[in-house]
């Protein structure tokens, strides 16, 4: 089944998410590897579960976005913006690179430089932020390359295996964003 490109990078695009991708998420979410990132090792993710999750975030118009590579239509993650405040103009920001063959590539600082645009430009907002935890060593360099600022810690916040780590918090400015590409599409008109 075809993807629709939303928006366009180099190498992949933003798709609207299909429900029909739910066992692909079920696989990802069971990985232990991929769970502990986006900290869900602990749940349990049944197919119809994550179907009707899917089927109620296209109903509800939720700003969730597949990550799929060009070249052979290949799904790789998923990005979104949860917990939109409208009136002050900010959001979440959350991404997944499930698949681990494309881990270590710019995927995913590419997906989100589409994503910021997005959020940045069409949603409007002026304060994207996120949370990571400080294993995640990946991930914090991949928000920092797209100057992502600190803004707190929540220290020895998660507990794994007697392990004790921080979550970190990030925040961006609209008008700190500089990676656009929307602004080049509408110039043109």
């Amino acid at each position: 089944m075809k993807y629709y490109q939303k928006l366009k990078g180099e190498r992949l695009f933003l798709a609207p998410i299909r429900v029909e991708d739910a066992d692909v998420f079920c696989q990802w979410f069971s990985d232990p590897e991929v769970a502990l990132n986006i900290t869900m090792f602990d749940r349990q993710f049944p197919l119809q579960k994550e179907e009707d999750l899917l089927q109620n975030m296209i109903k509800n118009n939720s700003q969730i976005f597949s990550i799929v590579l060009f070249e052979e239509e290949k799904l790789i993650g998923t990005c979104s913006f949860f917990d939109i405040d409208k009136d002050d103009r900010k959001a979440e920001l959350g991404i997944m690179i499930g698949d681990k063959t494309c881990w270590n590539k710019g995927y995913g600082t590419e997906a989100l430089e589409l994503l910021l645009d997005y959020g940045f430009n069409i949603l409007n907002l002026n304060n994207i932020y996120l949370k990571a935890f400080d294993y995640n060593k990946r991930a914090l360099v991949c928000y920092e390359k797209l100057g992502f600022k600190l803004i707190g810690r929540h220290r020895q916040a998660r507990i794994i295996m007697g392990k004790k780590y921080d979550e970190i918090f990030y925040d961006l400015l609209a008008d700190e964003f500089t990676h656009s590409r929307l602004q080049k599409l509408f110039s043109e008109l």
